[in-house]
């Protein structure tokens, strides 16, 4: 984790309060005490200033974050607050719930922590995630839960990932479940993977690459045409027609240049691995323990399975397609955790390359399409304007 940035996703807690057929985590009681997370906190903070990073953004994650009481996050909040001050660096904080454990008491700490702004999942159809063992419980209660944040003015983003069936109901199905009846309008379809343990409900993944490419160029058009002037924002589509509209783009871990540079994920024992899809997934993946070490610097720079998410890029130029390929500069080979829980190594490309090449190729003429579009409402404009002409 060098530059000016850099991102650690936290689980303090694998402790989980629902059943997700297809979750790739091993969920156990564990959490960290206040005085671990003060441990992991100090030493991160000096791998900062050791490296001369600015700024951290911790994302909040389980298990399921909302399963600790918001009394712990309070006075989590006020340690990070001395330890920044002290340092002279900043710490930003994002939260991601499922919002199942959601209630009022949580409203003071999320507008103070994490600035009113909560991420959630959920997938259309819903066949997957089970409270109490169903499907209809878990859609009643986060539906609810939904509707109280947002009175509350919480801001609330939602990840989706789509199953055979979205497949089967298409991106017109899909987007009208979240826009017009959740009325979600700030959403990210995110790739399912067949990560962790196994499951009969991960023999359907990765899904078939090409089916996914064209569902989501269905709803990148369903979103142009109803949504994307009212405010609607779908990922990773619009961060995608920024960059090919040569705009400032910032685009999901998946695409960039190599996302060992920029993140690390830490669990409730202190293991650190590359991101939460790997932490408690892969333990032979694993980086080192931050509670046991106490350079954070050196466990990184020394860990061998860290060495090898710094050699994929390379490798998959020099041994793969992809350094013949149009959109390298996007996808530099796509995600590793995706691969490795396809292939069990990580020096393949992602398994999802077609999907990506399907929408790279359609966000890239969508956007020329629309900047032709604002280019001639321009030129009427210019027209209609004009002075009519003198007469002779």
């Amino acid at each position: 984790m060098t530059g000016k940035h850099a991102s650690i996703i936290l689980l303090p807690t694998l402790k989980c309060n629902v059943e997700c057929d297809y979750c790739f985590e091993e969920k156990t009681g564990e959490r960290l005490s206040l005085d671990e997370f003060q441990t992991i906190l100090d030493r991160v903070v000096a791998h900062m200033v050791r490296c001369q990073v600015q700024d951290l953004t911790i994302y909040w994650q389980g298990g399921e974050i909302m399963t600790l009481p918001p009394s712990w996050f309070v006075e989590a909040y006020e340690r990070i607050q001395e330890t920044a001050s002290r340092a002279v660096v900043g710490i930003h904080n994002s939260l991601q719930s499922n919002m199942i454990g959601y209630s009022e008491r949580w409203n003071d700490i999320i507008e103070k922590m994490f600035g009113n702004d909560v991420g959630t999942s959920m997938d259309f159809p819903n066949i997957h995630r089970k409270l109490g063992g169903s499907v209809k419980k878990y859609n009643e209660v986060w539906s609810r839960n939904m509707r109280q944040a947002r009175e509350a003015g919480i801001h609330l983003g939602v990840i989706a990932l789509p199953n055979p069936q979205t497949l089967e109901l298409g991106a017109e199905a899909f987007y009208t479940y979240f826009v017009e009846e959740s009325d979600v309008v700030d959403f990210q379809v995110n790739m399912p993977f067949p990560g962790g343990g196994e499951h009969e409900a991960k023999d359907g993944y990765p899904l078939d690459p090409p089916a996914v490419g064209h569902f989501l160029c269905d709803l990148t058009d369903i979103w142009i045409e109803r949504g994307f002037g009212q405010g609607v924002k779908i990922g990773p589509m619009d961060e995608l027609l920024n960059y090919f509209s040569g705009e400032q783009a910032t685009l999901p871990c998946i695409w960039q240049d190599n996302c060992v540079h920029h993140l690390a994920s830490i669990d409730a024992r202190g293991n650190v691995s590359q991101c939460d899809c790997w932490v408690t997934s892969y333990p032979e993946a694993s980086f080192g323990n931050i509670l046991e070490t106490e350079d954070f610097t050196a466990l990184l720079e020394t860990s061998p399975a860290r060495k090898d998410f710094v050699k994929r890029p390379a490798f998959l130029m020099e041994n793969r397609d992809c350094g013949d390929c149009e959109y390298l500069g996007v996808c530099h080979g796509g995600c590793p955790v995706r691969t490795y829980s396809v292939y069990g190594h990580m020096f393949e490309k992602d398994p999802y390359c077609e999907t990506y090449k399907l929408m790279f190729g359609h966000l890239k003429q969508t956007a020329v399409e629309l900047s032709a579009q604002i280019s001639r409402r321009a030129d009427s404009v210019v027209r209609s304007s004009a002075p009519p002409p003198a007469e002779a």
